[in-house]
């Protein structure tokens, strides 16, 4: 997994309970992906079309950062499916743990919104990866 952005957590970003408000990372996370599935693509037509159950397995605090991974896990004609995964770093202990894990889905769209397909290079690109690994 390839790490997309890091957010310290600040108290503006807490909830009634002390910890990171839910909607604020799924936010963090919508902006990271959104974004990586722009660069994979090679395209900035891409949409949100689904986010799998998001289960908030801990609670990340003040202080502390949070890491958003994710790396391509499948691509259809014109949607790109990425695994996800958030950790939170505590800087103090210099560890991380996983918080969430998710599955996100982009679809390629033209100017008026209509699904378009992924370009072959990209596909190929995709495919190349797969073997590699």
């Amino acid at each position: 997994m390839q790490l997309l952005v890091t957010h310290p957590v600040k108290k503006s970003d807490l909830g009634f309970h002390g910890n990171l408000f839910g909607g604020k990372l799924l936010s963090w996370i919508d902006a990271a992906i959104a974004a990586y599935a722009m660069e994979t693509c090679h395209t900035n037509n891409m949409i949100t079309v689904s986010i799998d159950k998001c289960v908030f397995r801990k609670p990340a605090k003040e202080g502390n950062l949070v890491k958003i991974y994710a790396k391509l896990a499948r691509l259809g004609n014109s949607s790109a499916t990425f695994e996800v995964e958030v950790r939170t770093y505590n800087v103090f202990r210099a560890d991380e743990s996983v918080i969430l894990n998710t599955h996100m889905t982009f679809v390629r769209v033209d100017n008026e919104g209509v699904p378009i397909s992924i370009s072959l290079q990209v596909k190929q690109n995709f495919e190349n990866e797969k073997n590699i690994i």
